[in-house]
Order: structure tokens, then sequence, then C-alpha cells
């Protein structure tokens, strides 16, 4: 009994010395490129592990080069890259440093646009004020439920730009529900 125990500490002892022996320092070298969202911009964050210079070079879908550059980098940075005069579709970002090149596949797609839509309750009255910010000119369903859910009202308006209205619902107790969509789809729900 004594010897196999004695047999498996030392193999618990062996095992952690070579565990511990056998780690490598992990590298802090590489790239990331990272979408800004709602614009058409992309960056470039690129951590190197020794000074020296680097190259950006940018392919299209077809592998062609439409942008390089060189730049001497301490030990990285994060470059922010405008693609609004390009086409839309894949892209490769590679860098090439001292220790070989890294290369990187995004889509660059169109910002979509975001419209921001609000309700809020006035008083206790009954009275609630629906706004939205929005570009364009779009349709504005609203739809406003009880707290049984029965459409007490509905109504539908194009408008170009910013929007508000003031809705007053007559005998309102209780909870009540909006629906507000706009354009094509995007819809918020309020509940009060």
């Amino acid at each position: 009994m004594k010897t196999k125990s004695l047999y498996l500490a030392a193999l618990i002892v062996i095992g952690a010395a070579v565990t511990a022996v056998g780690k490598d320092e992990p590298s802090g070298a590489g790239m990331a490129v990272v979408a800004v969202k709602g614009s058409e911009v992309v960056k470039v964050i690129y951590k190197g592990e020794s000074a020296g210079k680097v190259k950006l070079n940018i392919y299209n879908a077809a592998s062609q080069i439409i942008y390089s550059d060189t730049r001497n980098s301490v030990d990285g940075f994060i470059l922010p890259l405008n693609f609004s005069n390009l086409q839309f579709g894949e892209y490769t970002i590679e860098l090439v440093d001292a220790a070989g090149a890294k290369a990187e596949k995004f889509n660059y797609e169109p910002a979509t646009v975001t419209n921001n839509i609000h309700v809020s309750k006035i008083g206790d009255d009954g009275k609630f004020l629906l706004s939205v910010a929005k570009k364009g000119n779009d349709d504005i369903q609203v739809k406003i439920f009880d707290e049984f859910n029965n459409l007490v009202h509905s109504s539908s308006k194009q408008e170009s730009g910013d929007f508000a209205q003031l809705f007053s619902i007559k005998n309102f107790s209780g909870s009540c529900r909006f629906e507000v969509t706009v354009g094509a789809g995007e819809t918020a729900t309020f509940l009060f």
C-alpha cells in the first residue's frame, strides 16, 4: 500500500513539473478588424511583439490590392479606415510585420438606418406623447390596445423626417400597449 501511494505521489509531482516547464508564454501579437456600427468606418487593431515596420494591404473580392501603406509601429496601433467610396462586398485586410503576415476578411455592407421611437405618458389623464426621430419618407403605423388587448386606436401616416403626436385616450384606466411600426417593419412596443 505504501509503495502504491509513493508511486502515485511521484507521478503527481512529475506531472506537475512537466506541466509547469512545458507552458509557453502566450503571444500578445495579433490583429482584429472591427466595423463601427452605423458608419462606413472599419477599425484595424494591431498588437505587435516588437517595434518595426508594418505593411497594410487591403484586397477586394477579386484579390486585387486596392490600398497599401507602410507604417512604423512601436508595439501596436488602431487605424480607422473609411470605406465610404468603395463598393459593398467582401474585403481582406492584411498586415505584414517581421513575424509574418496576418489577414482577416470582412463584409462591407451599407449602414442601416435606425429610427428612434419613444412613447411617454404625460400625467394620469390618458395623454401620451409619441416621438419618432428618423430620416426618410416612411409610413408610421400606430396601434393602441387596452388592458384586455382590445384595439382602441389605429392610424397610419406618411411623414418625412422627425415626427411627434399627442394621443389622448378617453376613459383611460388601467394599462395600455402602444405598437409603433416605422417603414418596412421596425416595430417598437411600449407598455403602460
